[in-house]
């Protein structure tokens, strides 16, 4: 009466992974810095996609950024400063298998690390860049970054940043084989969770901009967190899909065709409010990994083979 119930029995994956199998060590970035919301928001995509831990790599270069790989519970290489792109590229050119992810601060892609940026778009292969722009250089304690507003105090612009600041989408936007650039903000980890999981599921290079807070080096976004109204959520077709409960507070949307690159152009110029969503996406463009794809896979006997013929071609001498 009491034993085990056939009918209670549920069959479950032993492959399945939970958030704790991706979860390493425990983040050290202050307390309301946006790197942990984006964290947690990979770490739920990870668990969503199921991606194997010893089948997903992390790679980052050099900031507050780029601890990502250490709290990740999966493959990782924390690399040097603005050399985040080409290490990930080259771990997926030589293991298409693998699902490569990068993450970078505003100044780690767009100062020393802008020539890899600018052909990482190019190159248009199948991984996901996430640039964590805080407007600032935090890990060194608040110098200007190429992102900083014209204006800005730093340790390095105690007057004032002179020049406007890069605009990154504009950059992306404008480069040769872009197909995936979208843009959001860490503090509503709703859109940020879609625009990851869009970015992830995109055939290509996926570029996804973060606007995200530090506590204690920039407090320019705290009036955006505090007005729902300056955020604008792209809907339609590959858009932002909204819960009830955030439609009451985040009334602004623009339904956008994200095939659109003119359309896309003029929202990363948007002036009187911050586009969310996916801006523009391709998946037509050529992918270089599949470019570069061998005709056909060479498997062992066919190395093996090609090892002896070379070594018949020599002769050993006894005498």
């Amino acid at each position: 009466m009491f034993g085990f119930q056939e009918a209670c029995h549920v069959d479950l994956d032993q492959d399945y992974y939970s958030l704790q199998d991706y979860q390493s060590a425990v983040p050290r970035w202050c307390p309301g810095c946006g790197d942990n919301a984006i964290l947690t928001s990979v770490q739920r995509l990870c668990r969503d996609e199921q991606l194997p831990p010893e089948k997903t790599v992390f790679v980052s270069g050099i900031g507050c950024s780029s601890r990502f790989p250490h709290y990740m519970g999966t493959y990782g290489f924390h690399g040097l400063h603005g050399r985040a792109l080409p290490i990930a590229e080259g771990v997926k050119i030589r293991r298409p298998d693998l699902h490569v992810f990068v993450n970078m601060g505003d100044g780690d892609c767009c100062s020393i690390g802008t020539a890899h940026w600018i052909h990482a778009i190019r190159y248009n292969m199948n991984l996901v860049a996430m640039v964590h722009d805080n407007e600032v250089y935090g890990m060194t304690k608040m110098q200007a970054s190429p992102t900083s507003p014209r204006g800005f105090k730093t340790n390095t612009t105690p007057r004032g940043a002179l020049l406007e600041p890069l605009n990154m989408l504009s950059t992306t936007l404008g480069v040769t084989n872009v197909s995936f650039v979208a843009n959001v903000v860490e503090w509503v980890p709703e859109a940020l969770f879609q625009v990851l999981s869009m970015a992830y599921k995109h055939k290509g290079f996926s570029f996804v901009r973060i606007i995200q807070r530090c506590p204690h080096f920039h407090s320019l976004f705290d009036p955006m967190v505090r007005d729902p109204d300056s955020l604008v959520f792209l809907t339609g077709d590959r858009g932002i899909e909204l819960s009830d409960d955030l439609k009451k507070v985040y009334k602004r949307t623009a339904s956008h065709d994200a095939s659109d690159i003119n359309k896309a152009r003029e929202l990363a110029q948007m002036e009187g409010g911050i586009p969310i969503g996916v801006l523009y996406q391709n998946p037509e463009v050529a992918v270089y990994d599949e470019l570069r794809k061998p005709v056909r896979d060479i498997g062992m006997e066919d190395r093996r083979r090609a090892l002896e013929a070379e070594f018949d071609r020599f002769a050993v001498d006894a005498g």
